[in-house]
């Protein structure tokens, strides 16, 4: 009976320190991120070039010289860090070696609303980073 009292104890213990372990790292992911504002914003302001589904195909798209990114692509956007992305966001493409057709959104959008636009663009991505 001391056995199973002792077993008893660590397995709540094991199962408190997974808990703790859980809600730290969804504190620290992108489990906070405001998909739905994100995606707010990306259609008003990223989607008349990129597309509503994010393919590069927006209206605005045919009467540009370069294509936009097609953040659907899995292949090219699981390569970009979130940090890339962040910075493409909000300081433009020519600032990063991309097409200078995309504009620069610092100062537009708020730091929480980039971090919440990359989140969502990650989320195009067929299958998702």
């Amino acid at each position: 009976e001391l056995t199973i009292s002792r077993y008893s104890q660590a397995k709540n213990k094991m199962l408190r320190i997974i808990i703790v372990a859980a809600i730290l790292l969804l504190c620290c992911s992108k489990a906070f991120a405001d998909i739905e504002q994100a995606k707010r914003i990306y259609r008003e302001n990223c989607a008349p070039c990129h597309g509503e589904a994010g393919k590069g195909d927006g209206v605005g798209a045919r009467s540009l010289p370069v294509r936009p990114a097609d953040h659907t692509n899995a292949a090219v956007m699981n390569l970009r860090s979130d940090t890339f992305l962040r910075d493409v966001i909000a300081k433009g493409g020519s600032a990063m070696g991309l097409s200078s057709f995309m504009p620069a959104w610092q100062g537009v959008f708020k730091a929480k609303e980039i971090e919440d636009l990359v989140a969502y663009i990650r989320s195009l991505a067929l299958p998702p980073k």
